[in-house]
């Protein structure tokens, strides 16, 4: 019997990380991030959001929306453990998944009325890309959602790979001064695969309207160049 069934979006996010590449790994990594969440048109209900508020965390659920594909394998590699290592997929956090779903936890920040949008939620330490759709919003339960005696597997703590970031202040200053913080949490992350480690290597990270480029030579991360779209565009001219 097919038991599928059909899910919309009832919202998508919008924030600074415009690329897969540069997003923390997981939700929570960088909670100076800031993100909006904007309902879809027939879910923008005020009545709908009453009481959340009282939150300081919510649940998302989405879709790994660039990485949809036909088919599915029942292992993965997973990039902390060097890209060569097969998991089984329902032990990772991969996105590629049989039905590309994420979760994530994040930081209800606030709650603000758009003239736009209606009713919108502001959020801190998404790990979602610009526009990715949205499929539920629910509440974090303390009580029942946190588990400080769970056992963390083979997933490696974020912390061991955390890197120092110099910035020339000079560069930094392309970046809004509320959104710096927010850069340079990203970069602290390691957007990096840990297989590659070519010090030499000029890596490229879009953030907002911004292109970051930096080197990393064993724990240190430096900013060469942040160009702006359109310093980027004239040069193309």
């Amino acid at each position: 019997m097919d038991s599928s069934f059909l899910i919309r979006p009832i919202a998508h996010i919008e924030n600074d990380y415009r690329e897969k590449f540069g997003i923390p790994r997981q939700s929570g990594l960088v909670p100076e991030q800031r993100s909006v969440i904007v309902f879809e048109p027939e879910y923008r209900s005020e009545e709908a959001l009453r009481g959340i508020e009282s939150f300081s965390h919510l649940w998302l659920i989405w879709q790994f929306s660039e990485t949809v594909r036909d088919g599915w394998s029942p292992t993965v590699r997973p990039p902390r453990l060097g890209g060569n290592t097969r998991m089984g997929v329902f032990a990772s956090r991969s996105p590629f998944r049989p039905n590309s779903l994420g979760l994530s936890c994040v930081a209800l920040c606030g709650v603000e009325k758009s003239a736009e949008n209606g009713t919108v939620l502001i959020v801190s330490g998404a790990d979602l890309m610009n526009g990715t759709p949205i499929f539920d919003v629910k509440p974090y339960v303390p009580y029942a959602d946190c588990r400080p005696e769970a056992a963390g597997g083979f997933s490696v703590d974020p912390k061991q790979h955390s890197l120092r970031v110099a910035c020339p202040a000079e560069l930094l200053e392309h970046i809004e001064p509320p959104k710096r913080a927010a850069l340079l949490g990203a970069l602290q992350c390691d957007p990096r695969p840990s297989y590659q480690n070519d010090p030499e290597r000029v890596y490229k990270m879009t953030f907002g309207s911004h292109t970051v480029c930096f080197t990393v030579d064993g724990n240190d991360l430096t900013v060469t160049d942040i160009i702006e779209e359109t310093r980027s565009k004239t040069a193309h001219e």
